[in-house]
């Protein structure tokens, strides 16, 4: 049996807003996905999410140590995988 070439970890290098909710993610392999986080904005329980739900505020998101984050604790961050592998959030 092969053994499956798939890196342990995966990093966002890049993240460009698109529109709405979605934002377009470069991985370190260069893969590119558009993740649309409007599902989890909409209907996560967490009220320190809520500011998110505005535009202004879901636009201020930045790459930290290979994740996209908002906030300067990381407030909101997601499974870089998870991602990765085409999951919305």
């Amino acid at each position: 049996m092969e053994a499956e070439n798939k890196k342990v970890y995966i990093n966002i290098v890049k993240a460009k807003y698109i529109d709405g909710y979605n934002v377009e993610l470069q991985f370190d392999d260069n893969t590119v996905r558009r993740i649309d986080f409007g599902f989890f904005l909409k209907n996560h329980p967490h009220p320190q999410h809520n500011k998110y739900r505005e535009l202004r505020n879901f636009k201020k998101f930045k790459i930290d140590g290979g994740n996209i984050v908002w906030g300067k604790n990381w407030d909101m961050c997601f499974n870089p995988r998870k991602l990765y592998e085409g999951e919305n959030p």
